[in-house]
């Protein structure tokens, strides 16, 4: 039995275009970092003009910045016409924008609940149908979620937020299936406690919640955004090119502890 030996291009990003919405900041910009690093050109995406410049310069040539609102969705066409004039067609696009919304179920209005559906589920689905479009008749291209463990089971005081969440892990399967004979492929991943200045912020003054989330990570920590940018690379590179249809959680094992 011979020794297989490994492609030099199995994670290897050169060539393609990545657009990551919620670029410039936490996971997004942690996936941009480790995209640019395995030879991507990248397009953060972001309603912050500042912080997505500052973002844009830190990683480095290979890296471009387009201010815009995937809640607007008729904003969005020009939005992917003027990225793909910046840096080429899109290969690969990351539905990473987000809001987060901490209330009680029976509290949370109409108007919040559908706010944060407008930025996951619209905004997203609003992208991957153009960006999939041009993907497709390229034959080729990569599609991916920012899931949550909330995709995976219940967490209280974020409703509206487990619904956008999960409504992602119904997009992910459907597309799969629809754009898979096509050369798309579509999955997500799921992250667990990664630590940011917020997550630090918020636990900080919450010592039985900090104890509680490292007490159900079997690997005894909080991950990094870099352990979620290279979980992303693998996705999108051709080390993965006959996985389609999938949610990976990156989580320490918070998903399966007990």
């Amino acid at each position: 039995m011979g020794f297989i030996t490994m492609p030099k291009n199995a994670f290897n990003l050169t060539g393609q275009t990545a657009l990551i919405t919620g670029g410039g900041t936490g996971l997004g910009f942690g996936m941009a970092k480790c995209f640019v690093a395995a030879g991507a050109k990248v397009i953060i995406v972001g309603r912050r003009k500042e912080e997505l410049e500052k973002s844009r310069a830190a990683l480095g040539e290979n890296a471009f910045a387009v201010v815009g609102d995937v809640t607007k969705l008729e904003t969005i066409p020009g939005l992917v016409q003027k990225a793909e004039k910046l840096a080429g067609p899109i290969s690969i696009l990351v539905n990473n924008a987000g809001v987060h919304l901490k209330k009680s179920a029976l509290e949370t209005s109409d108007a919040e609940f559908a706010n944060v559906l407008q930025t996951h589920v619209f905004g997203a689905f609003a992208l991957s149908r153009e960006i999939g479009r041009g993907m497709v008749a390229r034959k080729s291209g990569s599609i991916l979620f920012t899931a949550s463990m909330t995709t995976l089971f219940g967490i209280p005081l974020v409703v509206a937020y487990s619904a956008a969440k999960s409504a992602y892990a119904g997009m992910v399967r459907t597309l799969a299936v629809e754009l898979g004979s096509q050369g798309v492929r579509v999955n997500a991943i799921a992250p667990g406690w990664i630590e940011s200045d917020m997550l630090n912020e918020a636990l900080n003054n919450d010592p039985p919640r900090k104890a509680k989330i490292i007490g159900r990570t079997p690997m005894n920590k909080f991950g990094k955004a870099e352990d979620i940018g290279w979980a992303a690379v693998y996705l999108c590179s051709p080390a993965a090119q006959f996985v389609t249809g999938v949610i990976l959680p990156v989580d320490g094992g918070a998903s399966v502890g007990f």
